[in-house]
C-alpha cells in the first residue's frame, strides 16, 4: 500500500509556471505506475499526464503535450509535474494517483489507479 500527498498549488498568472509534487509513503515507490489527474470547476476528473513503472516513458493529455512534464525521482519517492506557459483551462484540482498492475502501459482509466492524494488547487488568473 502507499500514501500520496501532493503540494505545490497556488495562485498564477497565465503563461507562468508551477511545479507540483507528490510525495509516496512505503518501500516500493518503483513498483508503482504514477499519473496526475486534475478536476476543474464543474468538470470530470480528466488524465494529465502518467509515467510507467519501468523505465521513463510518459504519457500527456493532447491538452498539455507540449507545456507540462511529469517525471519521478525513485530515490526520493516522489513524482513531480511541471507546468509551464500555464493558462486559465488549466485551473483545477490536481490528483495525484498510484497503481502496481501494469508493467509497461501507462493507462488513463480512473478505475486502474487504486491509490489516490488529496488534491492541491492550482488556479491561473487571466
Amino acid at each position: 500500500q502507499v500514501q500520496l500527498v501532493e503540494s505545490g498549488g497556488r495562485l498564477v498568472q497565465a503563461g507562468g509556471s508551477l511545479r507540483l509534487s507528490c510525495a509516496a509513503s512505503g518501500r516500493t515507490f518503483n513498483s508503482y505506475a504514477l499519473c496526475w489527474f486534475r478536476q476543474g470547476p464543474g468538470k470530470e476528473r480528466e488524465f494529465v499526464a502518467g509515467i510507467r513503472r519501468i523505465g521513463t516513458n510518459t504519457a500527456y493529455a493532447d491538452s498539455v503535450k507540449g507545456r507540462f512534464t511529469i517525471s519521478r525521482d525513485n530515490a526520493e519517492n516522489t513524482v513531480y509535474l511541471q507546468m509551464n506557459s500555464l493558462k486559465p483551462e488549466d485551473t483545477a484540482v490536481y490528483y495525484c494517483a498510484a497503481t502496481s498492475r501494469y508493467l509497461v502501459a501507462i493507462v488513463r482509466r480512473m478505475g486502474d489507479y487504486d491509490y489516490w492524494g488529496q488534491g492541491t488547487q492550482v488556479t491561473v488568473s487571466s
